[in-house]
């Protein structure tokens, strides 16, 4: 099922003795398009620190409750290396925290996680990957790679610019619950089409333009302007997703991942 990155923002993080924080932004891979981070807030247990959790620490989610339990506990975050959430997060930082925690390096490596993963389930003992002395060295050898972790809350509000003029502004994502995968941006047209919302991919992203705050779409306007509409998550559903793909003539992101139960 797809989730508002809105909707997962202010959800209680829960370790296995007691709560971390709450959520307050994601770090995504803007050429993957997945989240690797949840930037947390820890409230004063921690001195207000800001912290980042990786999915592969998450257990099922608690959706009822809008908590997202976690498999660590308090003291591995208290103990966890120090990244300064409103900086650039390197790649050194990235392998000194998936070291910390004994997570498999996700870059340089097939699949949405490394290691020909899609999903980022593993187990407390890190078990179920292959290979994982050679994936750690071509790992290392991408050590001075640019991460390109970008913040999901910096890119709302950015305008969506199509080849023959503008349509509209980013007003969320929707994340993949089991992948974590950004699926869609959400698009509020209001400013020129009477304000409903529309699904833009990330396979149909042009570009970017961060110093500017664009994203330029290879769609037209007229094409956008048909697309099926987006109401909520709750009514978005795969024969959605395939009347918007029908409507594009694009390939769906489904037919190129495995099926993951």
């Amino acid at each position: 099922m797809l989730r508002s990155m809105l909707e997962l923002r202010n959800y209680t993080i829960g370790a296995t003795d007691g709560e971390i924080g709450h959520v307050t932004d994601f770090f995504f891979d803007d050429e993957a398009w997945v989240i690797r981070y949840l930037v947390v807030e820890t409230g004063s247990w921690l001195m207000t620190r800001k912290v980042l959790i990786s999915p592969f620490s998450l257990m099922e989610a608690d959706w009822l409750h809008r908590r997202l339990p976690v498999w660590i506990n308090r003291e591995q975050v208290r103990n966890s290396p120090d990244i300064d959430t409103d900086k650039p997060v390197s790649r050194q930082h990235e392998m000194d925290y998936a070291d910390y925690y004994g997570y498999p390096y996700y870059w340089g490596a097939s699949g949405l996680w490394g290691d020909n993963l899609y999903s980022p389930v593993m187990t407390p003992a890190g078990n179920g990957f292959n290979d994982v002395e050679l994936a750690k060295a071509v790992a290392v050898q991408h050590a001075k790679d640019d991460p390109h972790l970008r913040s999901c809350e910096a890119i709302v509000g950015y305008h969506i610019h199509a080849r023959d003029g503008d349509i509209g502004h980013v007003q969320g994502m929707l994340v993949d619950e089991k992948t974590w995968a950004l699926r869609y941006l959400v698009v509020e047209t209001s400013n020129w089409w009477g304000g409903h919302q529309v699904l833009i991919a990330p396979s149909w992203i042009e570009s970017i333009s961060w110093a500017d705050s664009k994203v330029t779409v290879n769609l037209n306007r007229q094409a956008i302007k048909d697309s099926p509409r987006f109401e909520s998550t709750a009514e978005l559903n795969r024969q959605h997703e395939m009347d918007l793909y029908r409507h594009y003539g694009r390939d769906a992101y489904w037919d190129k991942e495995p099926i993951l139960e």
